[in-house]
């Protein structure tokens, strides 16, 4: 195993913090292209019960406060062998202390994204996208157009896409019609069969997705694609969950901030910046406070390569040569959310079983069903969700949550 700093053009500096244990797919072609990756088959988690009680000390030690905001290292982790890094050196190494990391291209070469999208020559391959999907209508977004602190979007066949990606490209990556970028194309809902990729086993309790494909209506698994100068604007994902970011091929670059660090990015009237590039986060009367903020942790993401994104770490992404969602909830929808994954965990716990139908072993249910409890405590404490009328739900809030806590406490008893 070797973990340490990547070795070209892979830099950062600053810090960390951590609160849904939450995992999201990216998958990227570039050169120019960026996709976003999707779960096809259950892969094992491989939590042990040391790991586990180091998890469970993390958190009590936390005593309800944001964990792993302070100082980043200097250089972002690149890890490179996937046989001698474990689920538990992730844990330790990364998922605990909330920071971000890059897993090597040998992680992903096996993917059948990898093989087929992409040409010899480590470029889209178009006529295999065209064959395969050229009549699927996706969303695109116009990445010269600000919708708030967003794009607006429309939707084209992608063979339509394709040839306009080609048309930019002739044109020196100009276009009249700005620049577009394919975003948030749920191609792993609407092609359940394709083998477009493996499940690291690090990402393998992914609650958005298990929640959605329990329901069976919804994921949280995207394809981007985009020519180079398409870019995503600043952001954080949604419910603080952390994700992960593979290039099929071209290469990214991310500016990534670590948890508090967005506030000093506000401006005058508290508003995140849109493009945290932009010359006018220099105007101390627009932001009095930009001077406060560091540096961002810049990553350059070469083809291949997988990109840990933190709880709660702001970043923003550029396609440099690239193919890579959001969403808004009320607090009902939310426990409900909770209450899916809780019962699921809840079902391994008292089975007391090695495994499951989901992959996960009786030390990653425990993992998290003691962080499920913290965020349902919270959510049971909002004022906001005080107000929800949850007599009609078949599991009241408290029952979850005491049924939770009991549940937690046997699995970390001696």
């Amino acid at each position: 195993m070797r973990v340490g700093p990547k070795p070209q053009g892979l830099v950062g500096r600053k810090r960390g913090a951590l609160c849904l244990l939450v995992s999201r797919l990216v998958l990227t072609v570039s050169a120019p292209a960026e996709v976003r990756r999707r779960v096809l088959r259950p892969v094992r988690s491989w939590m042990d019960r040391e790991t586990l009680a180091l998890a469970d000390r993390h958190f009590r030690g936390l005593g309800g406060g944001v964990p792993g905001v302070g100082q980043a290292p200097g250089r972002v982790a690149f890890v490179s062998e996937p046989g001698a890094f474990s689920y538990a050196d992730f844990v330790r190494g990364f998922l605990l202390p909330n920071l971000p990391c890059v897993f090597s291209s040998a992680f992903t070469q096996g993917w059948g994204s990898r093989r087929r999208w992409v040409t010899p020559a480590g470029r889209p391959d178009f006529d295999h996208l065209l064959r395969t999907y050229g009549d699927v209508v996706v969303p695109v977004a116009n990445c010269g157009v600000q919708e708030y602190n967003s794009n607006p979007k429309e939707h084209m066949p992608l063979r339509d896409y394709i040839t306009y990606w080609k048309e930019y490209i002739e044109g020196g990556y100009s276009s009249p019609r700005g620049c577009l970028y394919l975003k948030d194309w749920h191609l792993c809902r609407d092609f359940p069969v394709e083998d477009v990729f493996t499940l690291p086993v690090y990402f393998s309790s992914d609650w958005l997705n298990e929640f959605w494909d329990a329901l069976d209506v919804d994921d949280y698994r995207f394809v981007y694609a985009g020519p180079a100068g398409s870019w995503s604007p600043f952001h954080a994902d949604i419910f603080r969950s952390f994700s992960w970011s593979v290039n099929v091929c071209g290469r990214k670059k991310w500016l990534l901030f670590p948890p508090g660090q967005e506030e000093a990015l506000r401006d005058r009237h508290g508003n995140l910046p849109y493009d945290v590039t932009s010359p006018a986060l220099c105007d101390t009367h627009l932001h009095p406070r930009s001077q406060l903020a560091g540096p961002p942790l810049e990553i350059t993401q070469e083809a291949g390569e997988m990109v840990f994104v933190p709880s709660g770490w702001h970043h923003q992404v550029h396609n440099l040569v690239i193919m890579r969602s959001c969403s808004g909830i009320n607090f009902e929808e939310f426990y409900h959310f909770l209450k899916v994954i809780a019962e699921k965990r809840l079902l391994v716990l008292r089975e007391a079983a090695a495994e499951d139908g989901a992959g996960l072993g009786f030390e990653q249910a425990a993992f998290d069903a003691g962080r499920i409890t913290e965020v349902l405590a919270s959510l049971i404490a909002h004022p906001n969700f005080q107000r929800v009328d949850t007599s009609a739900f078949s599991l009241r809030p408290k029952e979850l949550l005491q049924q939770l806590r009991e549940a937690v406490d046997a699995a970390v008893a001696p």
